[in-house]
């Protein structure tokens, strides 16, 4: 059966580049929610003729609605493509920037959801003034795919799935969920390494443990496949690790032997990295090669702590900790950055963290930015034109007056009820934040860690929140069931 429903995904998909051709960004979302039927179907036990049945009149009335397809068409050939991995296409890429570009690392079906985030809003709802709600009919249809759950119910994490505590004594700055993975979670330490941790099947353990770092280890990025992840060091080396077995594969040293403070994937080719140090420099890097990309690269004000693309990859925003937030317009073809904006969050106080989003949400539809700076509040910006200019829509009361504390949006790309921002917090809470509203806008607290909590990170489906603090404590929180 579920080589059937594969099938009839396999035609939609063929097929997909001829839909919507005003709004290409809705095919991502159709094919999403077209698996996660099938998928559904599937289990339900229909005899297989009928199936099959259903699956030649689908490809004939799309063949009649958009024209008939070979088999040696688009699908088939960016399927196969698209399998290849990160790790089988590193030795590939040419120095050219140019041929990286057009041969970079490629999304696969499921994660070009979050591309759709970049777009999808603004395309279709752009009339409409900011801050009104998306017509009844949207919502009511978004509400049903999320199970029509209160926001309430939607944010209400309370017991934990489990601890670890594998980094005990040193601190966890970064961790983050695999792309589109429910149970594969990474974090690295200021104890020199990085672990994988798988949460199923039960019970949750360490998969891999990522030693070679001589220095503690400042941030990390899983690829979009996740077949690799890239660190940065203290001991001013950008490090590129297999994933399954914890073999370090290629070793970048910082050409000023500076500290390396951060580092992103570009989203759109994940053969290029960008890197921030503590010299105030910001460099793109080849991982094929481990050189810099030229013209890649820009100096600013201060040490660079945080870094994040938009969605397509076309501006990158950097903070630093004289409290500047600059914004880069990205060359997709050369790699080449070009400075764009400026902004002063709070002269002095260093910016943590930057995290951007396009809300694939009924409540907040505007490109945003969350902001950690150490101005004890969370920051929420709106991105108001195309060379990323900020503008301030919300800030939040927490503690946050030297820790490098980092913050995420929910939902990532369910149709859940609410627009939240969660955020880390030096008293030792995780917050939970409605951005629409204006009063009591704690929608949920959790309490657990001895230290100041530095990140948090949700899983695929938003069932789980992993968060981490400065005494090396990993908590994982399981989602209510009500």
């Amino acid at each position: 059966m579920a080589a059937v429903w594969q099938q009839v995904l396999a035609v939609d998909a063929r097929y997909n580049a001829y839909r919507t051709p005003t709004f290409p960004q809705f095919r991502t979302q159709y094919i999403r929610r077209r698996s996660q039927l099938l998928r559904d179907n599937a289990k339900c036990g229909f005899e297989p003729g009928l199936r099959r049945q259903y699956l030649r009149l689908r490809s004939q009335l799309l063949a009649l609605r958009y024209g008939p397809l070979s088999e040696q068409s688009s699908f088939r050939a960016s399927s196969v493509r698209s399998s290849r991995t990160t790790l089988d296409r590193m030795e590939d890429f040419e120095e050219d920037p140019r041929a990286q570009g057009a041969r970079g690392h490629r999304r696969s079906v499921s994660r070009g959801s979050y591309q759709l985030q970049a777009q999808m809003n603004r395309a279709v709802y752009d009339e409409r003034p900011p801050g009104s709600l998306v017509p009844t009919s949207v919502a009511e249809a978004s509400r049903a795919m999320a199970g029509d759950t209160t926001l309430s119910e939607n944010y209400a994490f309370a017991g934990m799935h489990h601890i670890f505590d594998q980094h005990v004594d040193s601190a966890v700055p970064r961790l983050q969920f695999a792309n589109d993975d429910k149970h594969l979670l990474a974090c690295c330490s200021l104890d020199g390494t990085l672990s994988i941790m798988t949460l199923s099947p039960p019970p949750p353990t360490v998969k891999v443990t990522l030693k070679g770092h001589a220095a503690p280890v400042t941030d990390f990025a899983w690829s979009l496949s996740n077949d690799i992840i890239v660190s940065t060091s203290k001991d001013g080396t950008l490090r590129i690790w297999n994933t399954e077995d914890g073999r370090c594969i290629r070793e970048v040293a910082d050409p000023e032997g500076s500290e390396l403070l951060c580092c992103t994937f570009q989203p759109m080719n994940n053969n290029l990295t960008v890197v921030g140090n503590s010299k105030h420099h910001l460099q793109v890097v080849n991982i094929s090669t481990g050189k810099k990309v030229k013209g890649g690269s820009s100096k600013l004000t201060g040490r660079v702590l945080s870094l994040s693309f938009d969605a397509p990859g076309r501006i990158l925003w950097a903070g630093d900790d004289r409290g500047s937030i600059f914004s880069f317009l990205f060359d997709m073809a050369t790699g080449k950055l070009t400075k764009a904006k400026r902004l002063v969050v709070n002269e002095g106080s260093s910016i943590s963290s930057i995290t951007a989003r396009s809300w694939i949400s009924r409540e907040a539809r505007d490109p945003s930015l969350l902001i950690n700076a150490c101005v004890n509040k969370l920051l929420l910006y709106r991105v108001v034109d195309n060379e990323g200019t900020l503008q301030l829509k919300r800030s939040f009361p927490i503690q946050h007056g030297s820790q490098p504390l980092h913050s995420i949006f929910c939902p990532l790309m369910s149709f859940r009820q609410g627009a939240c921002v969660v955020t880390g917090s030096e008293d030792g809470c995780v917050y939970f934040f409605d951005v629409e509203r204006n009063t009591k806008a704690i929608v949920n607290k959790l309490q657990g860690h001895s230290g100041p909590v530095l990140d948090v990170s949700f899983n695929c489906d938003e069932s789980l929140l992993a968060s981490s603090d400065t005494t090396g404590m990993v908590i994982i929180w399981r989602r209510e069931q009500k």
